[in-house]
C-alpha cells in the first residue's frame, strides 16, 4: 500500500531555509552522503541529519545504504502534493489572465489599417 504524504508535511519540511538548501543540494547532486552535505553547509552533521530525517518523513528524499555510507536522493513523487496544490491556483490565474486579455482588447481595440501615404 502506498502511503500518501499530507500536503502540510511537505510544506513544513520545505518551510525551513536550511532544510530547503539541503534539499536543493540533493537535487543538484542526484545522490549525496551526509558527510558531503555537511561540507560547506555551515551546519553540523547532526543538524544535517535532522533535516534529512524531516525531508524523508515528508517523502521528499529517499535513502540508499551502501556499506557504512547512506546516500540520499530526491524522491520525485514527494513534491506531488505541492504540485497538485499549485495546479489549483494555475487554473485561477489562467482564468484571470484570459479575463485581463479580453478587457485590454475592449479598452484598446486595434486601429484599422490605413492606406500608406505615398509622400512620406
Amino acid at each position: 500500500m502506498t502511503e500518501t504524504i499530507p500536503f502540510d508535511a511537505v510544506m513544513r519540511a520545505l518551510a525551513d531555509p536550511t532544510r530547503r538548501a539541503v534539499y536543493e543540494r540533493i537535487v543538484r547532486a542526484s545522490e549525496i552522503t551526509v558527510a558531503d552535505l555537511t561540507r560547506h553547509s555551515g551546519v553540523s552533521q547532526g543538524a544535517v541529519s535532522q533535516h534529512l530525517k524531516s525531508l524523508k518523513t515528508a517523502g521528499l528524499v529517499a535513502e540508499r545504504p551502501e556499506g557504512r555510507k547512506v546516500y540520499y536522493r530526491v524522491e520525485p513523487k514527494g513534491l506531488a502534493p505541492l504540485v497538485d496544490w499549485m495546479s489549483l491556483y494555475g487554473v485561477f490565474w489562467r482564468d484571470r489572465f484570459d479575463d485581463l486579455r479580453a478587457l485590454l482588447k475592449d479598452i484598446d481595440p486595434p486601429e484599422p489599417s490605413s492606406p500608406k501615404d505615398p509622400n512620406p
